[in-house]
């Protein structure tokens, strides 16, 4: 399931995040990456100590944590650390798989990678090329979304992003772990979860089928939940 989150961060923090950026120290991409991810990966990233990536890691979590749509798509149990990478002049990461399990950069704990998480940080007309593809049982999907806006994918899924022809493409990547392992599960959930806002909407929310609606939801949550 692919989920486009629109409106993460505001015009405003957009700028605020891509000026901080032109301001840090970037470091080679393979730095950060599995063995075989490192063969495929050509960009620059940030090191996770920078402080303009801190500063603006802050400013999403703020962000996620107030959006009901990331919410209800992800579930999320633990985020890994937020992360920035550059891509310019040729740059491009081969097709690869998500290391299942990702190591905090300062060795204090683990997540096991559910979803993929891409930000961007530029619109689609700052940049040539530079699309995410993901390949799922669906087909191949290339995105390359407006500033600010956010995209959820499966983390097992295979993925790559195509050569950056023109200007530079900024975006902030992490993974999360959701309460619910299982993707089925999860869109199962996101889709009930969507019908009832919108019978809410239409019929109000305190009305009793929406009570209902809202008990099967949290039982299948409690259910299924795992911490």
């Amino acid at each position: 399931m692919m989920i486009h989150i629109p409106g993460v961060l505001t015009p405003e923090q957009v700028r605020e995040s891509v000026r901080l950026l032109t301001q840090a120290d970037w470091a080679d991409g393979k730095a950060t990456a599995g063995f075989q991810s490192s063969l495929a990966k050509d960009n620059l990233q940030l090191p996770h100590d920078s402080p303009q990536g801190r500063h603006i890691a802050a400013m999403i979590e703020q962000a996620l944590r107030r959006h009901p749509l990331f919410i209800s798509a992800a579930l999320p149990a633990r985020i890994y650390p937020k992360l920035f990478n550059a891509y310019a002049g040729g740059q491009s990461f081969a097709t690869h798989v998500d290391n299942a399990i990702r190591y905090f950069p300062d060795g204090s704990d683990s997540i096991r990678t559910d979803i993929s998480v891409t930000l961007f940080l530029c619109g689609p007309d700052d940049y040539d090329g530079g699309e995410l593809i993901v390949e799922d049982t669906y087909g191949t999907h290339a995105v390359k979304l407006p500033a600010g806006d956010m995209i959820l994918y499966p983390a097992s899924s295979l993925h790559r992003v195509s050569p950056v022809t023109r200007g530079t493409r900024l975006c902030a990547f992490f993974w999360i772990q959701s309460l619910l392992r299982d993707a089925r599960q999860r869109a199962l959930l996101f889709d009930l979860d969507t019908a009832i806002q919108e019978t809410g909407h239409a019929l109000g929310h305190g009305h009793a089928t929406v009570v209902r609606l809202t008990g099967v939801y949290h039982n299948l949550l409690r259910e299924w939940a795992t911490p």
